[in-house]
């Protein structure tokens, strides 16, 4: 999202003021922030603790009278400000800060409309605000980031085993495909099937750590790249390597054809998928077996064995 432009609305009624540094250089990691506004009856002490955070951050207050009582006056004023910058098509997507679900139609029409809609509020945030965002981000966690050792609620609505579920059925899915699941992948669709997932919420600061405390998944690193793969039974796959390295080592100095060798191991292993070791492609996995080479003849490749 770099180089993107971003309208920050924030609803002072039902968000405090010591987030508002947090909420600021979170917001600022998609984008640059053009419109910086707020929202609530500024003539109620309620919101006291907001004025001098105002001018320190170049925020502009926008006043809104609650004229019925228990009734949250900034809602009608943020909507038309949202809709007024939509038709100026001049952002490429809000930040709506709020914890209620007052805003989840607004939510859904700016995407409607192409827009990227980030969402920021407390724990207490209502399920259908949070799933109508792009991206939802818990103030708690922000804050904690900032004042370590600070309490930080529970985030319990998404357990640890469901999202470990739904990284193994993103794994699987890309196996049947013949694919490689790679970590950047399964960060961006955990935020796509549950836009308030935040590996913050469960007390580390990046996704790769996160994922390490599955027993069912595994990471992979290949160079640069780290794939994401099922654990395999480490006894299970030691018999595949020496099922391997005895056929190859039998076929003598010539070695063994590369797609012969591999049908020999698909038909004794039923099992065996090439993904699950971390590789794209079969030559790739007989390469990394010890004292095992493939080289080229013509245009056939050859497994050979080397003491």
């Amino acid at each position: 999202m770099d180089g993107q432009y971003f309208a920050l609305l924030i609803d002072a009624d039902n968000v405090s003021a010591k987030y508002i540094k947090p909420i600021l250089t979170e917001l600022s990691r998609y984008g640059n922030i053009t419109y910086k506004r707020i929202y609530g009856d500024w003539t109620s002490t309620q919101h006291s603790s907001w004025k001098d955070e105002l001018l320190k951050n170049s925020i502009t207050p926008i006043q809104q009278f609650s004229y019925t009582q228990g009734k949250n006056a900034t809602d009608s004023a943020m909507i038309i400000d949202a809709m007024d910058i939509l038709y100026t098509n001049a952002v490429d997507g809000f930040c709506i800060v709020s914890s209620d679900s007052d805003f989840t139609r607004l939510v859904s029409r700016l995407r409607e409309s192409g827009k990227t809609v980030i969402g920021m509020g407390e724990n207490k945030t209502p399920e259908p605000f949070r799933k109508a965002c792009d991206k939802f981000t818990i103030l708690e966690n922000l804050l904690s980031e900032q004042e370590p050792g600070g309490d930080q609620e529970t985030h319990d609505t998404l357990s640890k085993e469901k999202i470990e579920d739904a990284v193994i059925k993103m794994i699987i899915e890309n196996q049947d495909n013949n694919k490689s699941t790679g970590l950047g992948e399964v960060g961006s669709r955990l935020v796509s099937l549950y836009p308030d997932f935040d590996v913050r919420s469960y007390g580390y600061n990046m996704l790769s750590k996160f994922l390490e405390e599955f027993r069912r998944i595994q990471m992979v690193k290949r160079g640069s790249i780290v794939s994401v793969t099922l654990k395999e039974d480490e006894g299970h796959k030691a018999d595949i390597d020496r099922y391997v390295t005895r056929i190859v080592k039998d076929a003598g100095k010539s070695g063994i054809e590369l797609s012969t060798l591999g049908n020999r191991v698909y038909e004794k292993y039923k099992d065996f998928r090439i993904n699950d070791y971390g590789y794209s492609q079969f030559n790739q996995y007989v390469k990394s077996l010890p004292n095992i080479r493939v080289e080229k003849a013509g245009t056939i490749l050859n497994a050979v064995y080397k003491e």
